[in-house]
C-alpha cells in the first residue's frame, strides 16, 4: 500500500503488483551506494586495527547496505570456494569478519586502507539497478592494489534507500 499526497488530499493506492517506485534510481545513487560500501569496508578495517568492536561495525555495514531484512540476497564473495554463497546475514557477517563458515578469514579485517570503484557499467530501471566492473582494494601500509571484478544489484527499500540484493565478486582470470 502506498499513500500519495496531492495538495492536501491523501490517496491510498492498493495493488497486487510490484511496488510502485516513487523515484527513479539514478547512476549517482549507485555511485553513492558504492562509496558507502567501500568506506564501510575501510571503517571495519580501522575498527579492527584500533582493537574496537569490528564485528558490530560489520553488522552495521551489512544492515545499512544489504537487503537481508527486506528480501533474499544473492551474495557470492570473492574468497569463497567451499561454501560459495552467503544466503543469510550471519553468513555475510562471517565472510566479512570470520565466524560460522570455516573458510572465512575476515575479508574486511585484512585490513584495507582504501577501496575504489573503477571502470564499470551501470543500468538503472526505476526501483532497481545493476552495476558491473572492477573495484580495487589497497591494504594498509602498501600502495599495491588488488583488482576484483564485481556485479552488484540494487533495490529500493520501503524508504527509497538503495540496498544490495546481488553481490558477486571474483578475481580476474589468470592463465597459468
Amino acid at each position: 500500500m502506498k499513500r500519495l499526497m496531492i495538495g492536501t488530499a491523501a490517496i491510498t493506492l492498493l495493488f497486487s503488483g510490484p511496488a510502485l517506485a516513487m523515484d527513479q534510481i539514478t547512476e549517482q545513487d549507485v555511485l553513492d551506494a558504492q562509496k558507502a560500501w567501500g568506506d564501510g569496508i575501510v571503517a571495519i578495517s580501522q575498527v579492527y586495527v584500533d582493537k574496537g568492536d569490528y564485528k558490530q561495525r560489520a553488522s552495521e555495514h551489512i544492515k545499512d547496505l544489504y537487503a537481508y531484512e527486506q528480501s533474499e540476497v544473492l551474495f557470492k564473495p570473492t574468497l569463497a570456494a567451499d561454501d560459495q554463497f552467503r544466503e543469510t546475514f550471519e553468513e555475510a557477517l562471517s565472510y566479512f569478519v570470520g565466524g560460522v563458515i570455516d573458510e572465512d578469514n575476515g575479508f574486511a579485517i585484512k585490513p584495507w586502507s582504501k577501496v575504489r570503484f573503477g571502470e564499470q557499467q551501470i543500468i538503472t530501471d526505476s526501483d532497481s539497478a545493476t552495476a558491473m566492473g572492477n573495484y580495487y582494494f589497497t591494504p594498509v601500509g602498501s600502495d599495491d592494489e588488488t583488482k576484483v571484478e564485481f556485479t552488484f544489484g540494487y533495490m529500493e527499500d520501503e524508504e527509497g534507500k538503495l540496498r544490495i540484493n546481488v553481490h558477486h565478486s571474483s578475481l580476474p582470470y589468470s592463465a597459468q
